[in-house]
Parts: C-alpha cells; sequence; structure tokens
C-alpha cells in the first residue's frame, strides 16, 4: 500500500492533467524522481508565477516531457523542496493531504502542509 502524510492510503491527485514523476496521477517517488515529487497541490496564479522566476517553468507546454502546461486551479504532484521554498517565501500553493507521499515528510513538517491543506481533517 502507498501510503500519504496522514497514515492512509495514498489518493491520486489528478488524471487531467496527468501528474505524478511516473504520470499516473500519483505522487508518489521512487528510483529516478531526484525531486521528489510527493505534495499534490492546487496550483495559483502566485505560485506559477514563483516558480518560473526561480527558472522552473511549469506554465509552458513541453509535450516531450508529456507535460501539458498548468494553470491556476490544476493540481499537480509538485517537488517537496519547490513547495518548501515556496512556502518560506509565503506563496505556497495548497495542499491535498490524502495525495501527498508520506515520503514528503522527509522534508517538510506535518503541521506546515496541514496549515494549507484543502481538504482539513
Amino acid at each position: 500500500m502507498r501510503t500519504n502524510v496522514l497514515g492512509g492510503e495514498l489518493k491520486s491527485c489528478c488524471y487531467e492533467p496527468l501528474t505524478g514523476f511516473y504520470r499516473d496521477g500519483y505522487c508518489r517517488t521512487g528510483p529516478g524522481d531526484h525531486g521528489q515529487h510527493t505534495v499534490c497541490v492546487q496550483v495559483t496564479a502566485e505560485f506559477l508565477a514563483f516558480s518560473q522566476a526561480r527558472g522552473n517553468d511549469l506554465i509552458t507546454p513541453r509535450p516531450e516531457y508529456q507535460f501539458p502546461g498548468l494553470q491556476a486551479g490544476d493540481r499537480w504532484c509538485l517537488c517537496v523542496e519547490r513547495w518548501a521554498e515556496a512556502f518560506r517565501a509565503g506563496c505556497a500553493p495548497q495542499v491535498i493531504l490524502e495525495s501527498c507521499h508520506i515520503a514528503a515528510l522527509e522534508f517538510v513538517d506535518l503541521a506546515d502542509l496541514k496549515s494549507l491543506a484543502l481538504d482539513q481533517e
């Protein structure tokens, strides 16, 4: 069983656009996922601009990587360190806790994730 940050079964993050390091809709990680795409977020325009300004353009489509480009309101499996950086800068997108992989807790505190949770428990 894949586990989420709450200790339950990992739920899918999004199928449209198809997200996840493995492009299966889940924010799971494994060998080769050096970015740890473990945080399921609902992106905002502010966050997309923040990420683009730091050299990670999540807006422009990149078909060669099966990446459609994102717009505000899309859900996406985000690299945990990018989320943490945005959190420190005050512009982190909200998260879907049941869809965040437990491995994210190696890098961020559950309390921080919960503070921006769309699915408050």
